[in-house]
């Protein structure tokens, strides 16, 4: 026989008689006949050309052979065992791990505080890093595990696996007193949403499609690169945002801010989780994904 043709079985064998030093101990622990064993033993002696174990006081003892072999085997072997093991159990509370995720700086803020929040809370032990992306590469970027999800809107992102978390949609934002809101009733119509001049973060390109879709990309009159600066300068001018509602709602001070009441036309989107299906059955994946689903699977309120 050829060494790199032995059964995995006959070196589960060989370690079971090498920990209980009986072969008839080693058929029952295995649930196999004594003959079998004897059977399976001889064949790997005749493979290995040695006698793998003689019997002393008793006991079946390891040659120098097997003594080499077992030094291999039986760590393999555990090593085997605890993958096979990790297949179906991930301890949360004990982790490690370092969860790495595309986020923009607008998903962070509306993701990461209840996120971080529970990881608190259910693996304290566990580290977060968002890398932000250029869309085109997220797809290989989590094929090939330097990230573990992205979260956003991205229909640009293909062949991978998706489930949607939030429903929203993009509102108008300006400060609070501004003068079009003492105007008139309160009601957006186009016409008035012509009078107002923009701003628009250059990272969000789905709000300065919706500018030009309104015909309004004519009324942008600053492109940030970062979501950061916007509510300052709202709150000091009578310029205004085109942001998730949801952003909008939960984090601008109602007292600096306000958000016109009327929807804008073709606005509404899907937030998603974004996962390689190479990763689908790990078991920490399968953990994070319960828990973005827990967390975040629920409409926005309007």
């Amino acid at each position: 026989m050829n060494t790199l043709d032995i059964d995995m079985n006959l070196l589960r064998l060989f370690e079971a008689v090498y920990r209980l030093g009986s072969v008839s101990h080693a058929a029952e622990a295995l649930g196999l006949s004594q003959p079998a064993a004897s059977q399976g033993l001889t064949r790997l002696r005749l493979a290995l050309h040695d006698a793998l174990f003689v019997r002393a006081a008793g006991r079946m003892r390891p040659t120098l052979r097997a003594e080499r072999l077992a030094a291999v085997v039986l760590p393999s072997l555990g090593a085997i065992h605890e993958v096979l093991r990790e297949d179906h159990s991930f301890d949360a509370l004990n982790s490690r791990m370092t969860l790495r995720l595309h986020m923009s700086d607008i998903g962070e803020a509306r993701l990461l505080p209840e996120l971080m929040e529970a990881l608190h809370q259910q693996a304290p032990g566990m580290l977060v890093q968002t890398h932000p992306l250029q869309h085109h590469e997220i797809a290989d970027a989590l094929e090939t595990g330097a990230i573990h999800f992205a979260l956003g809107y991205l229909p640009s992102v293909t062949g991978i696996e998706r489930m949607e978390l939030l429903h929203d949609s993009y509102a108008v934002v300006v400060r609070a007193g501004h003068p079009l809101l003492a105007a008139g009733n309160g009601k957006m119509t186009a016409e008035k949403l012509r009078k107002l001049q923009y701003v628009a973060v250059r990272s969000h390109a789905e709000t300065i499609r919706i500018l030009r879709q309104l015909g309004l990309d004519d009324r942008l009159v600053l492109t940030s690169a970062h979501f950061l600066a916007l509510p300052a300068i709202i709150a000091r001018t009578d310029l205004a945002a085109v942001m998730p509602r949801a952003i909008a709602l939960g984090f601008m001070d109602p007292q600096r801010y306000a958000v016109l009441p009327e929807p804008l036309p073709r606005s509404t989107f899907n937030v998603s989780l974004h996962w390689s299906r190479r990763f689908e059955k790990d078991p920490a994946h399968r953990w994070l994904r319960e828990l973005f689903k827990v967390l975040f699977n629920s409409p926005v309120s309007p």
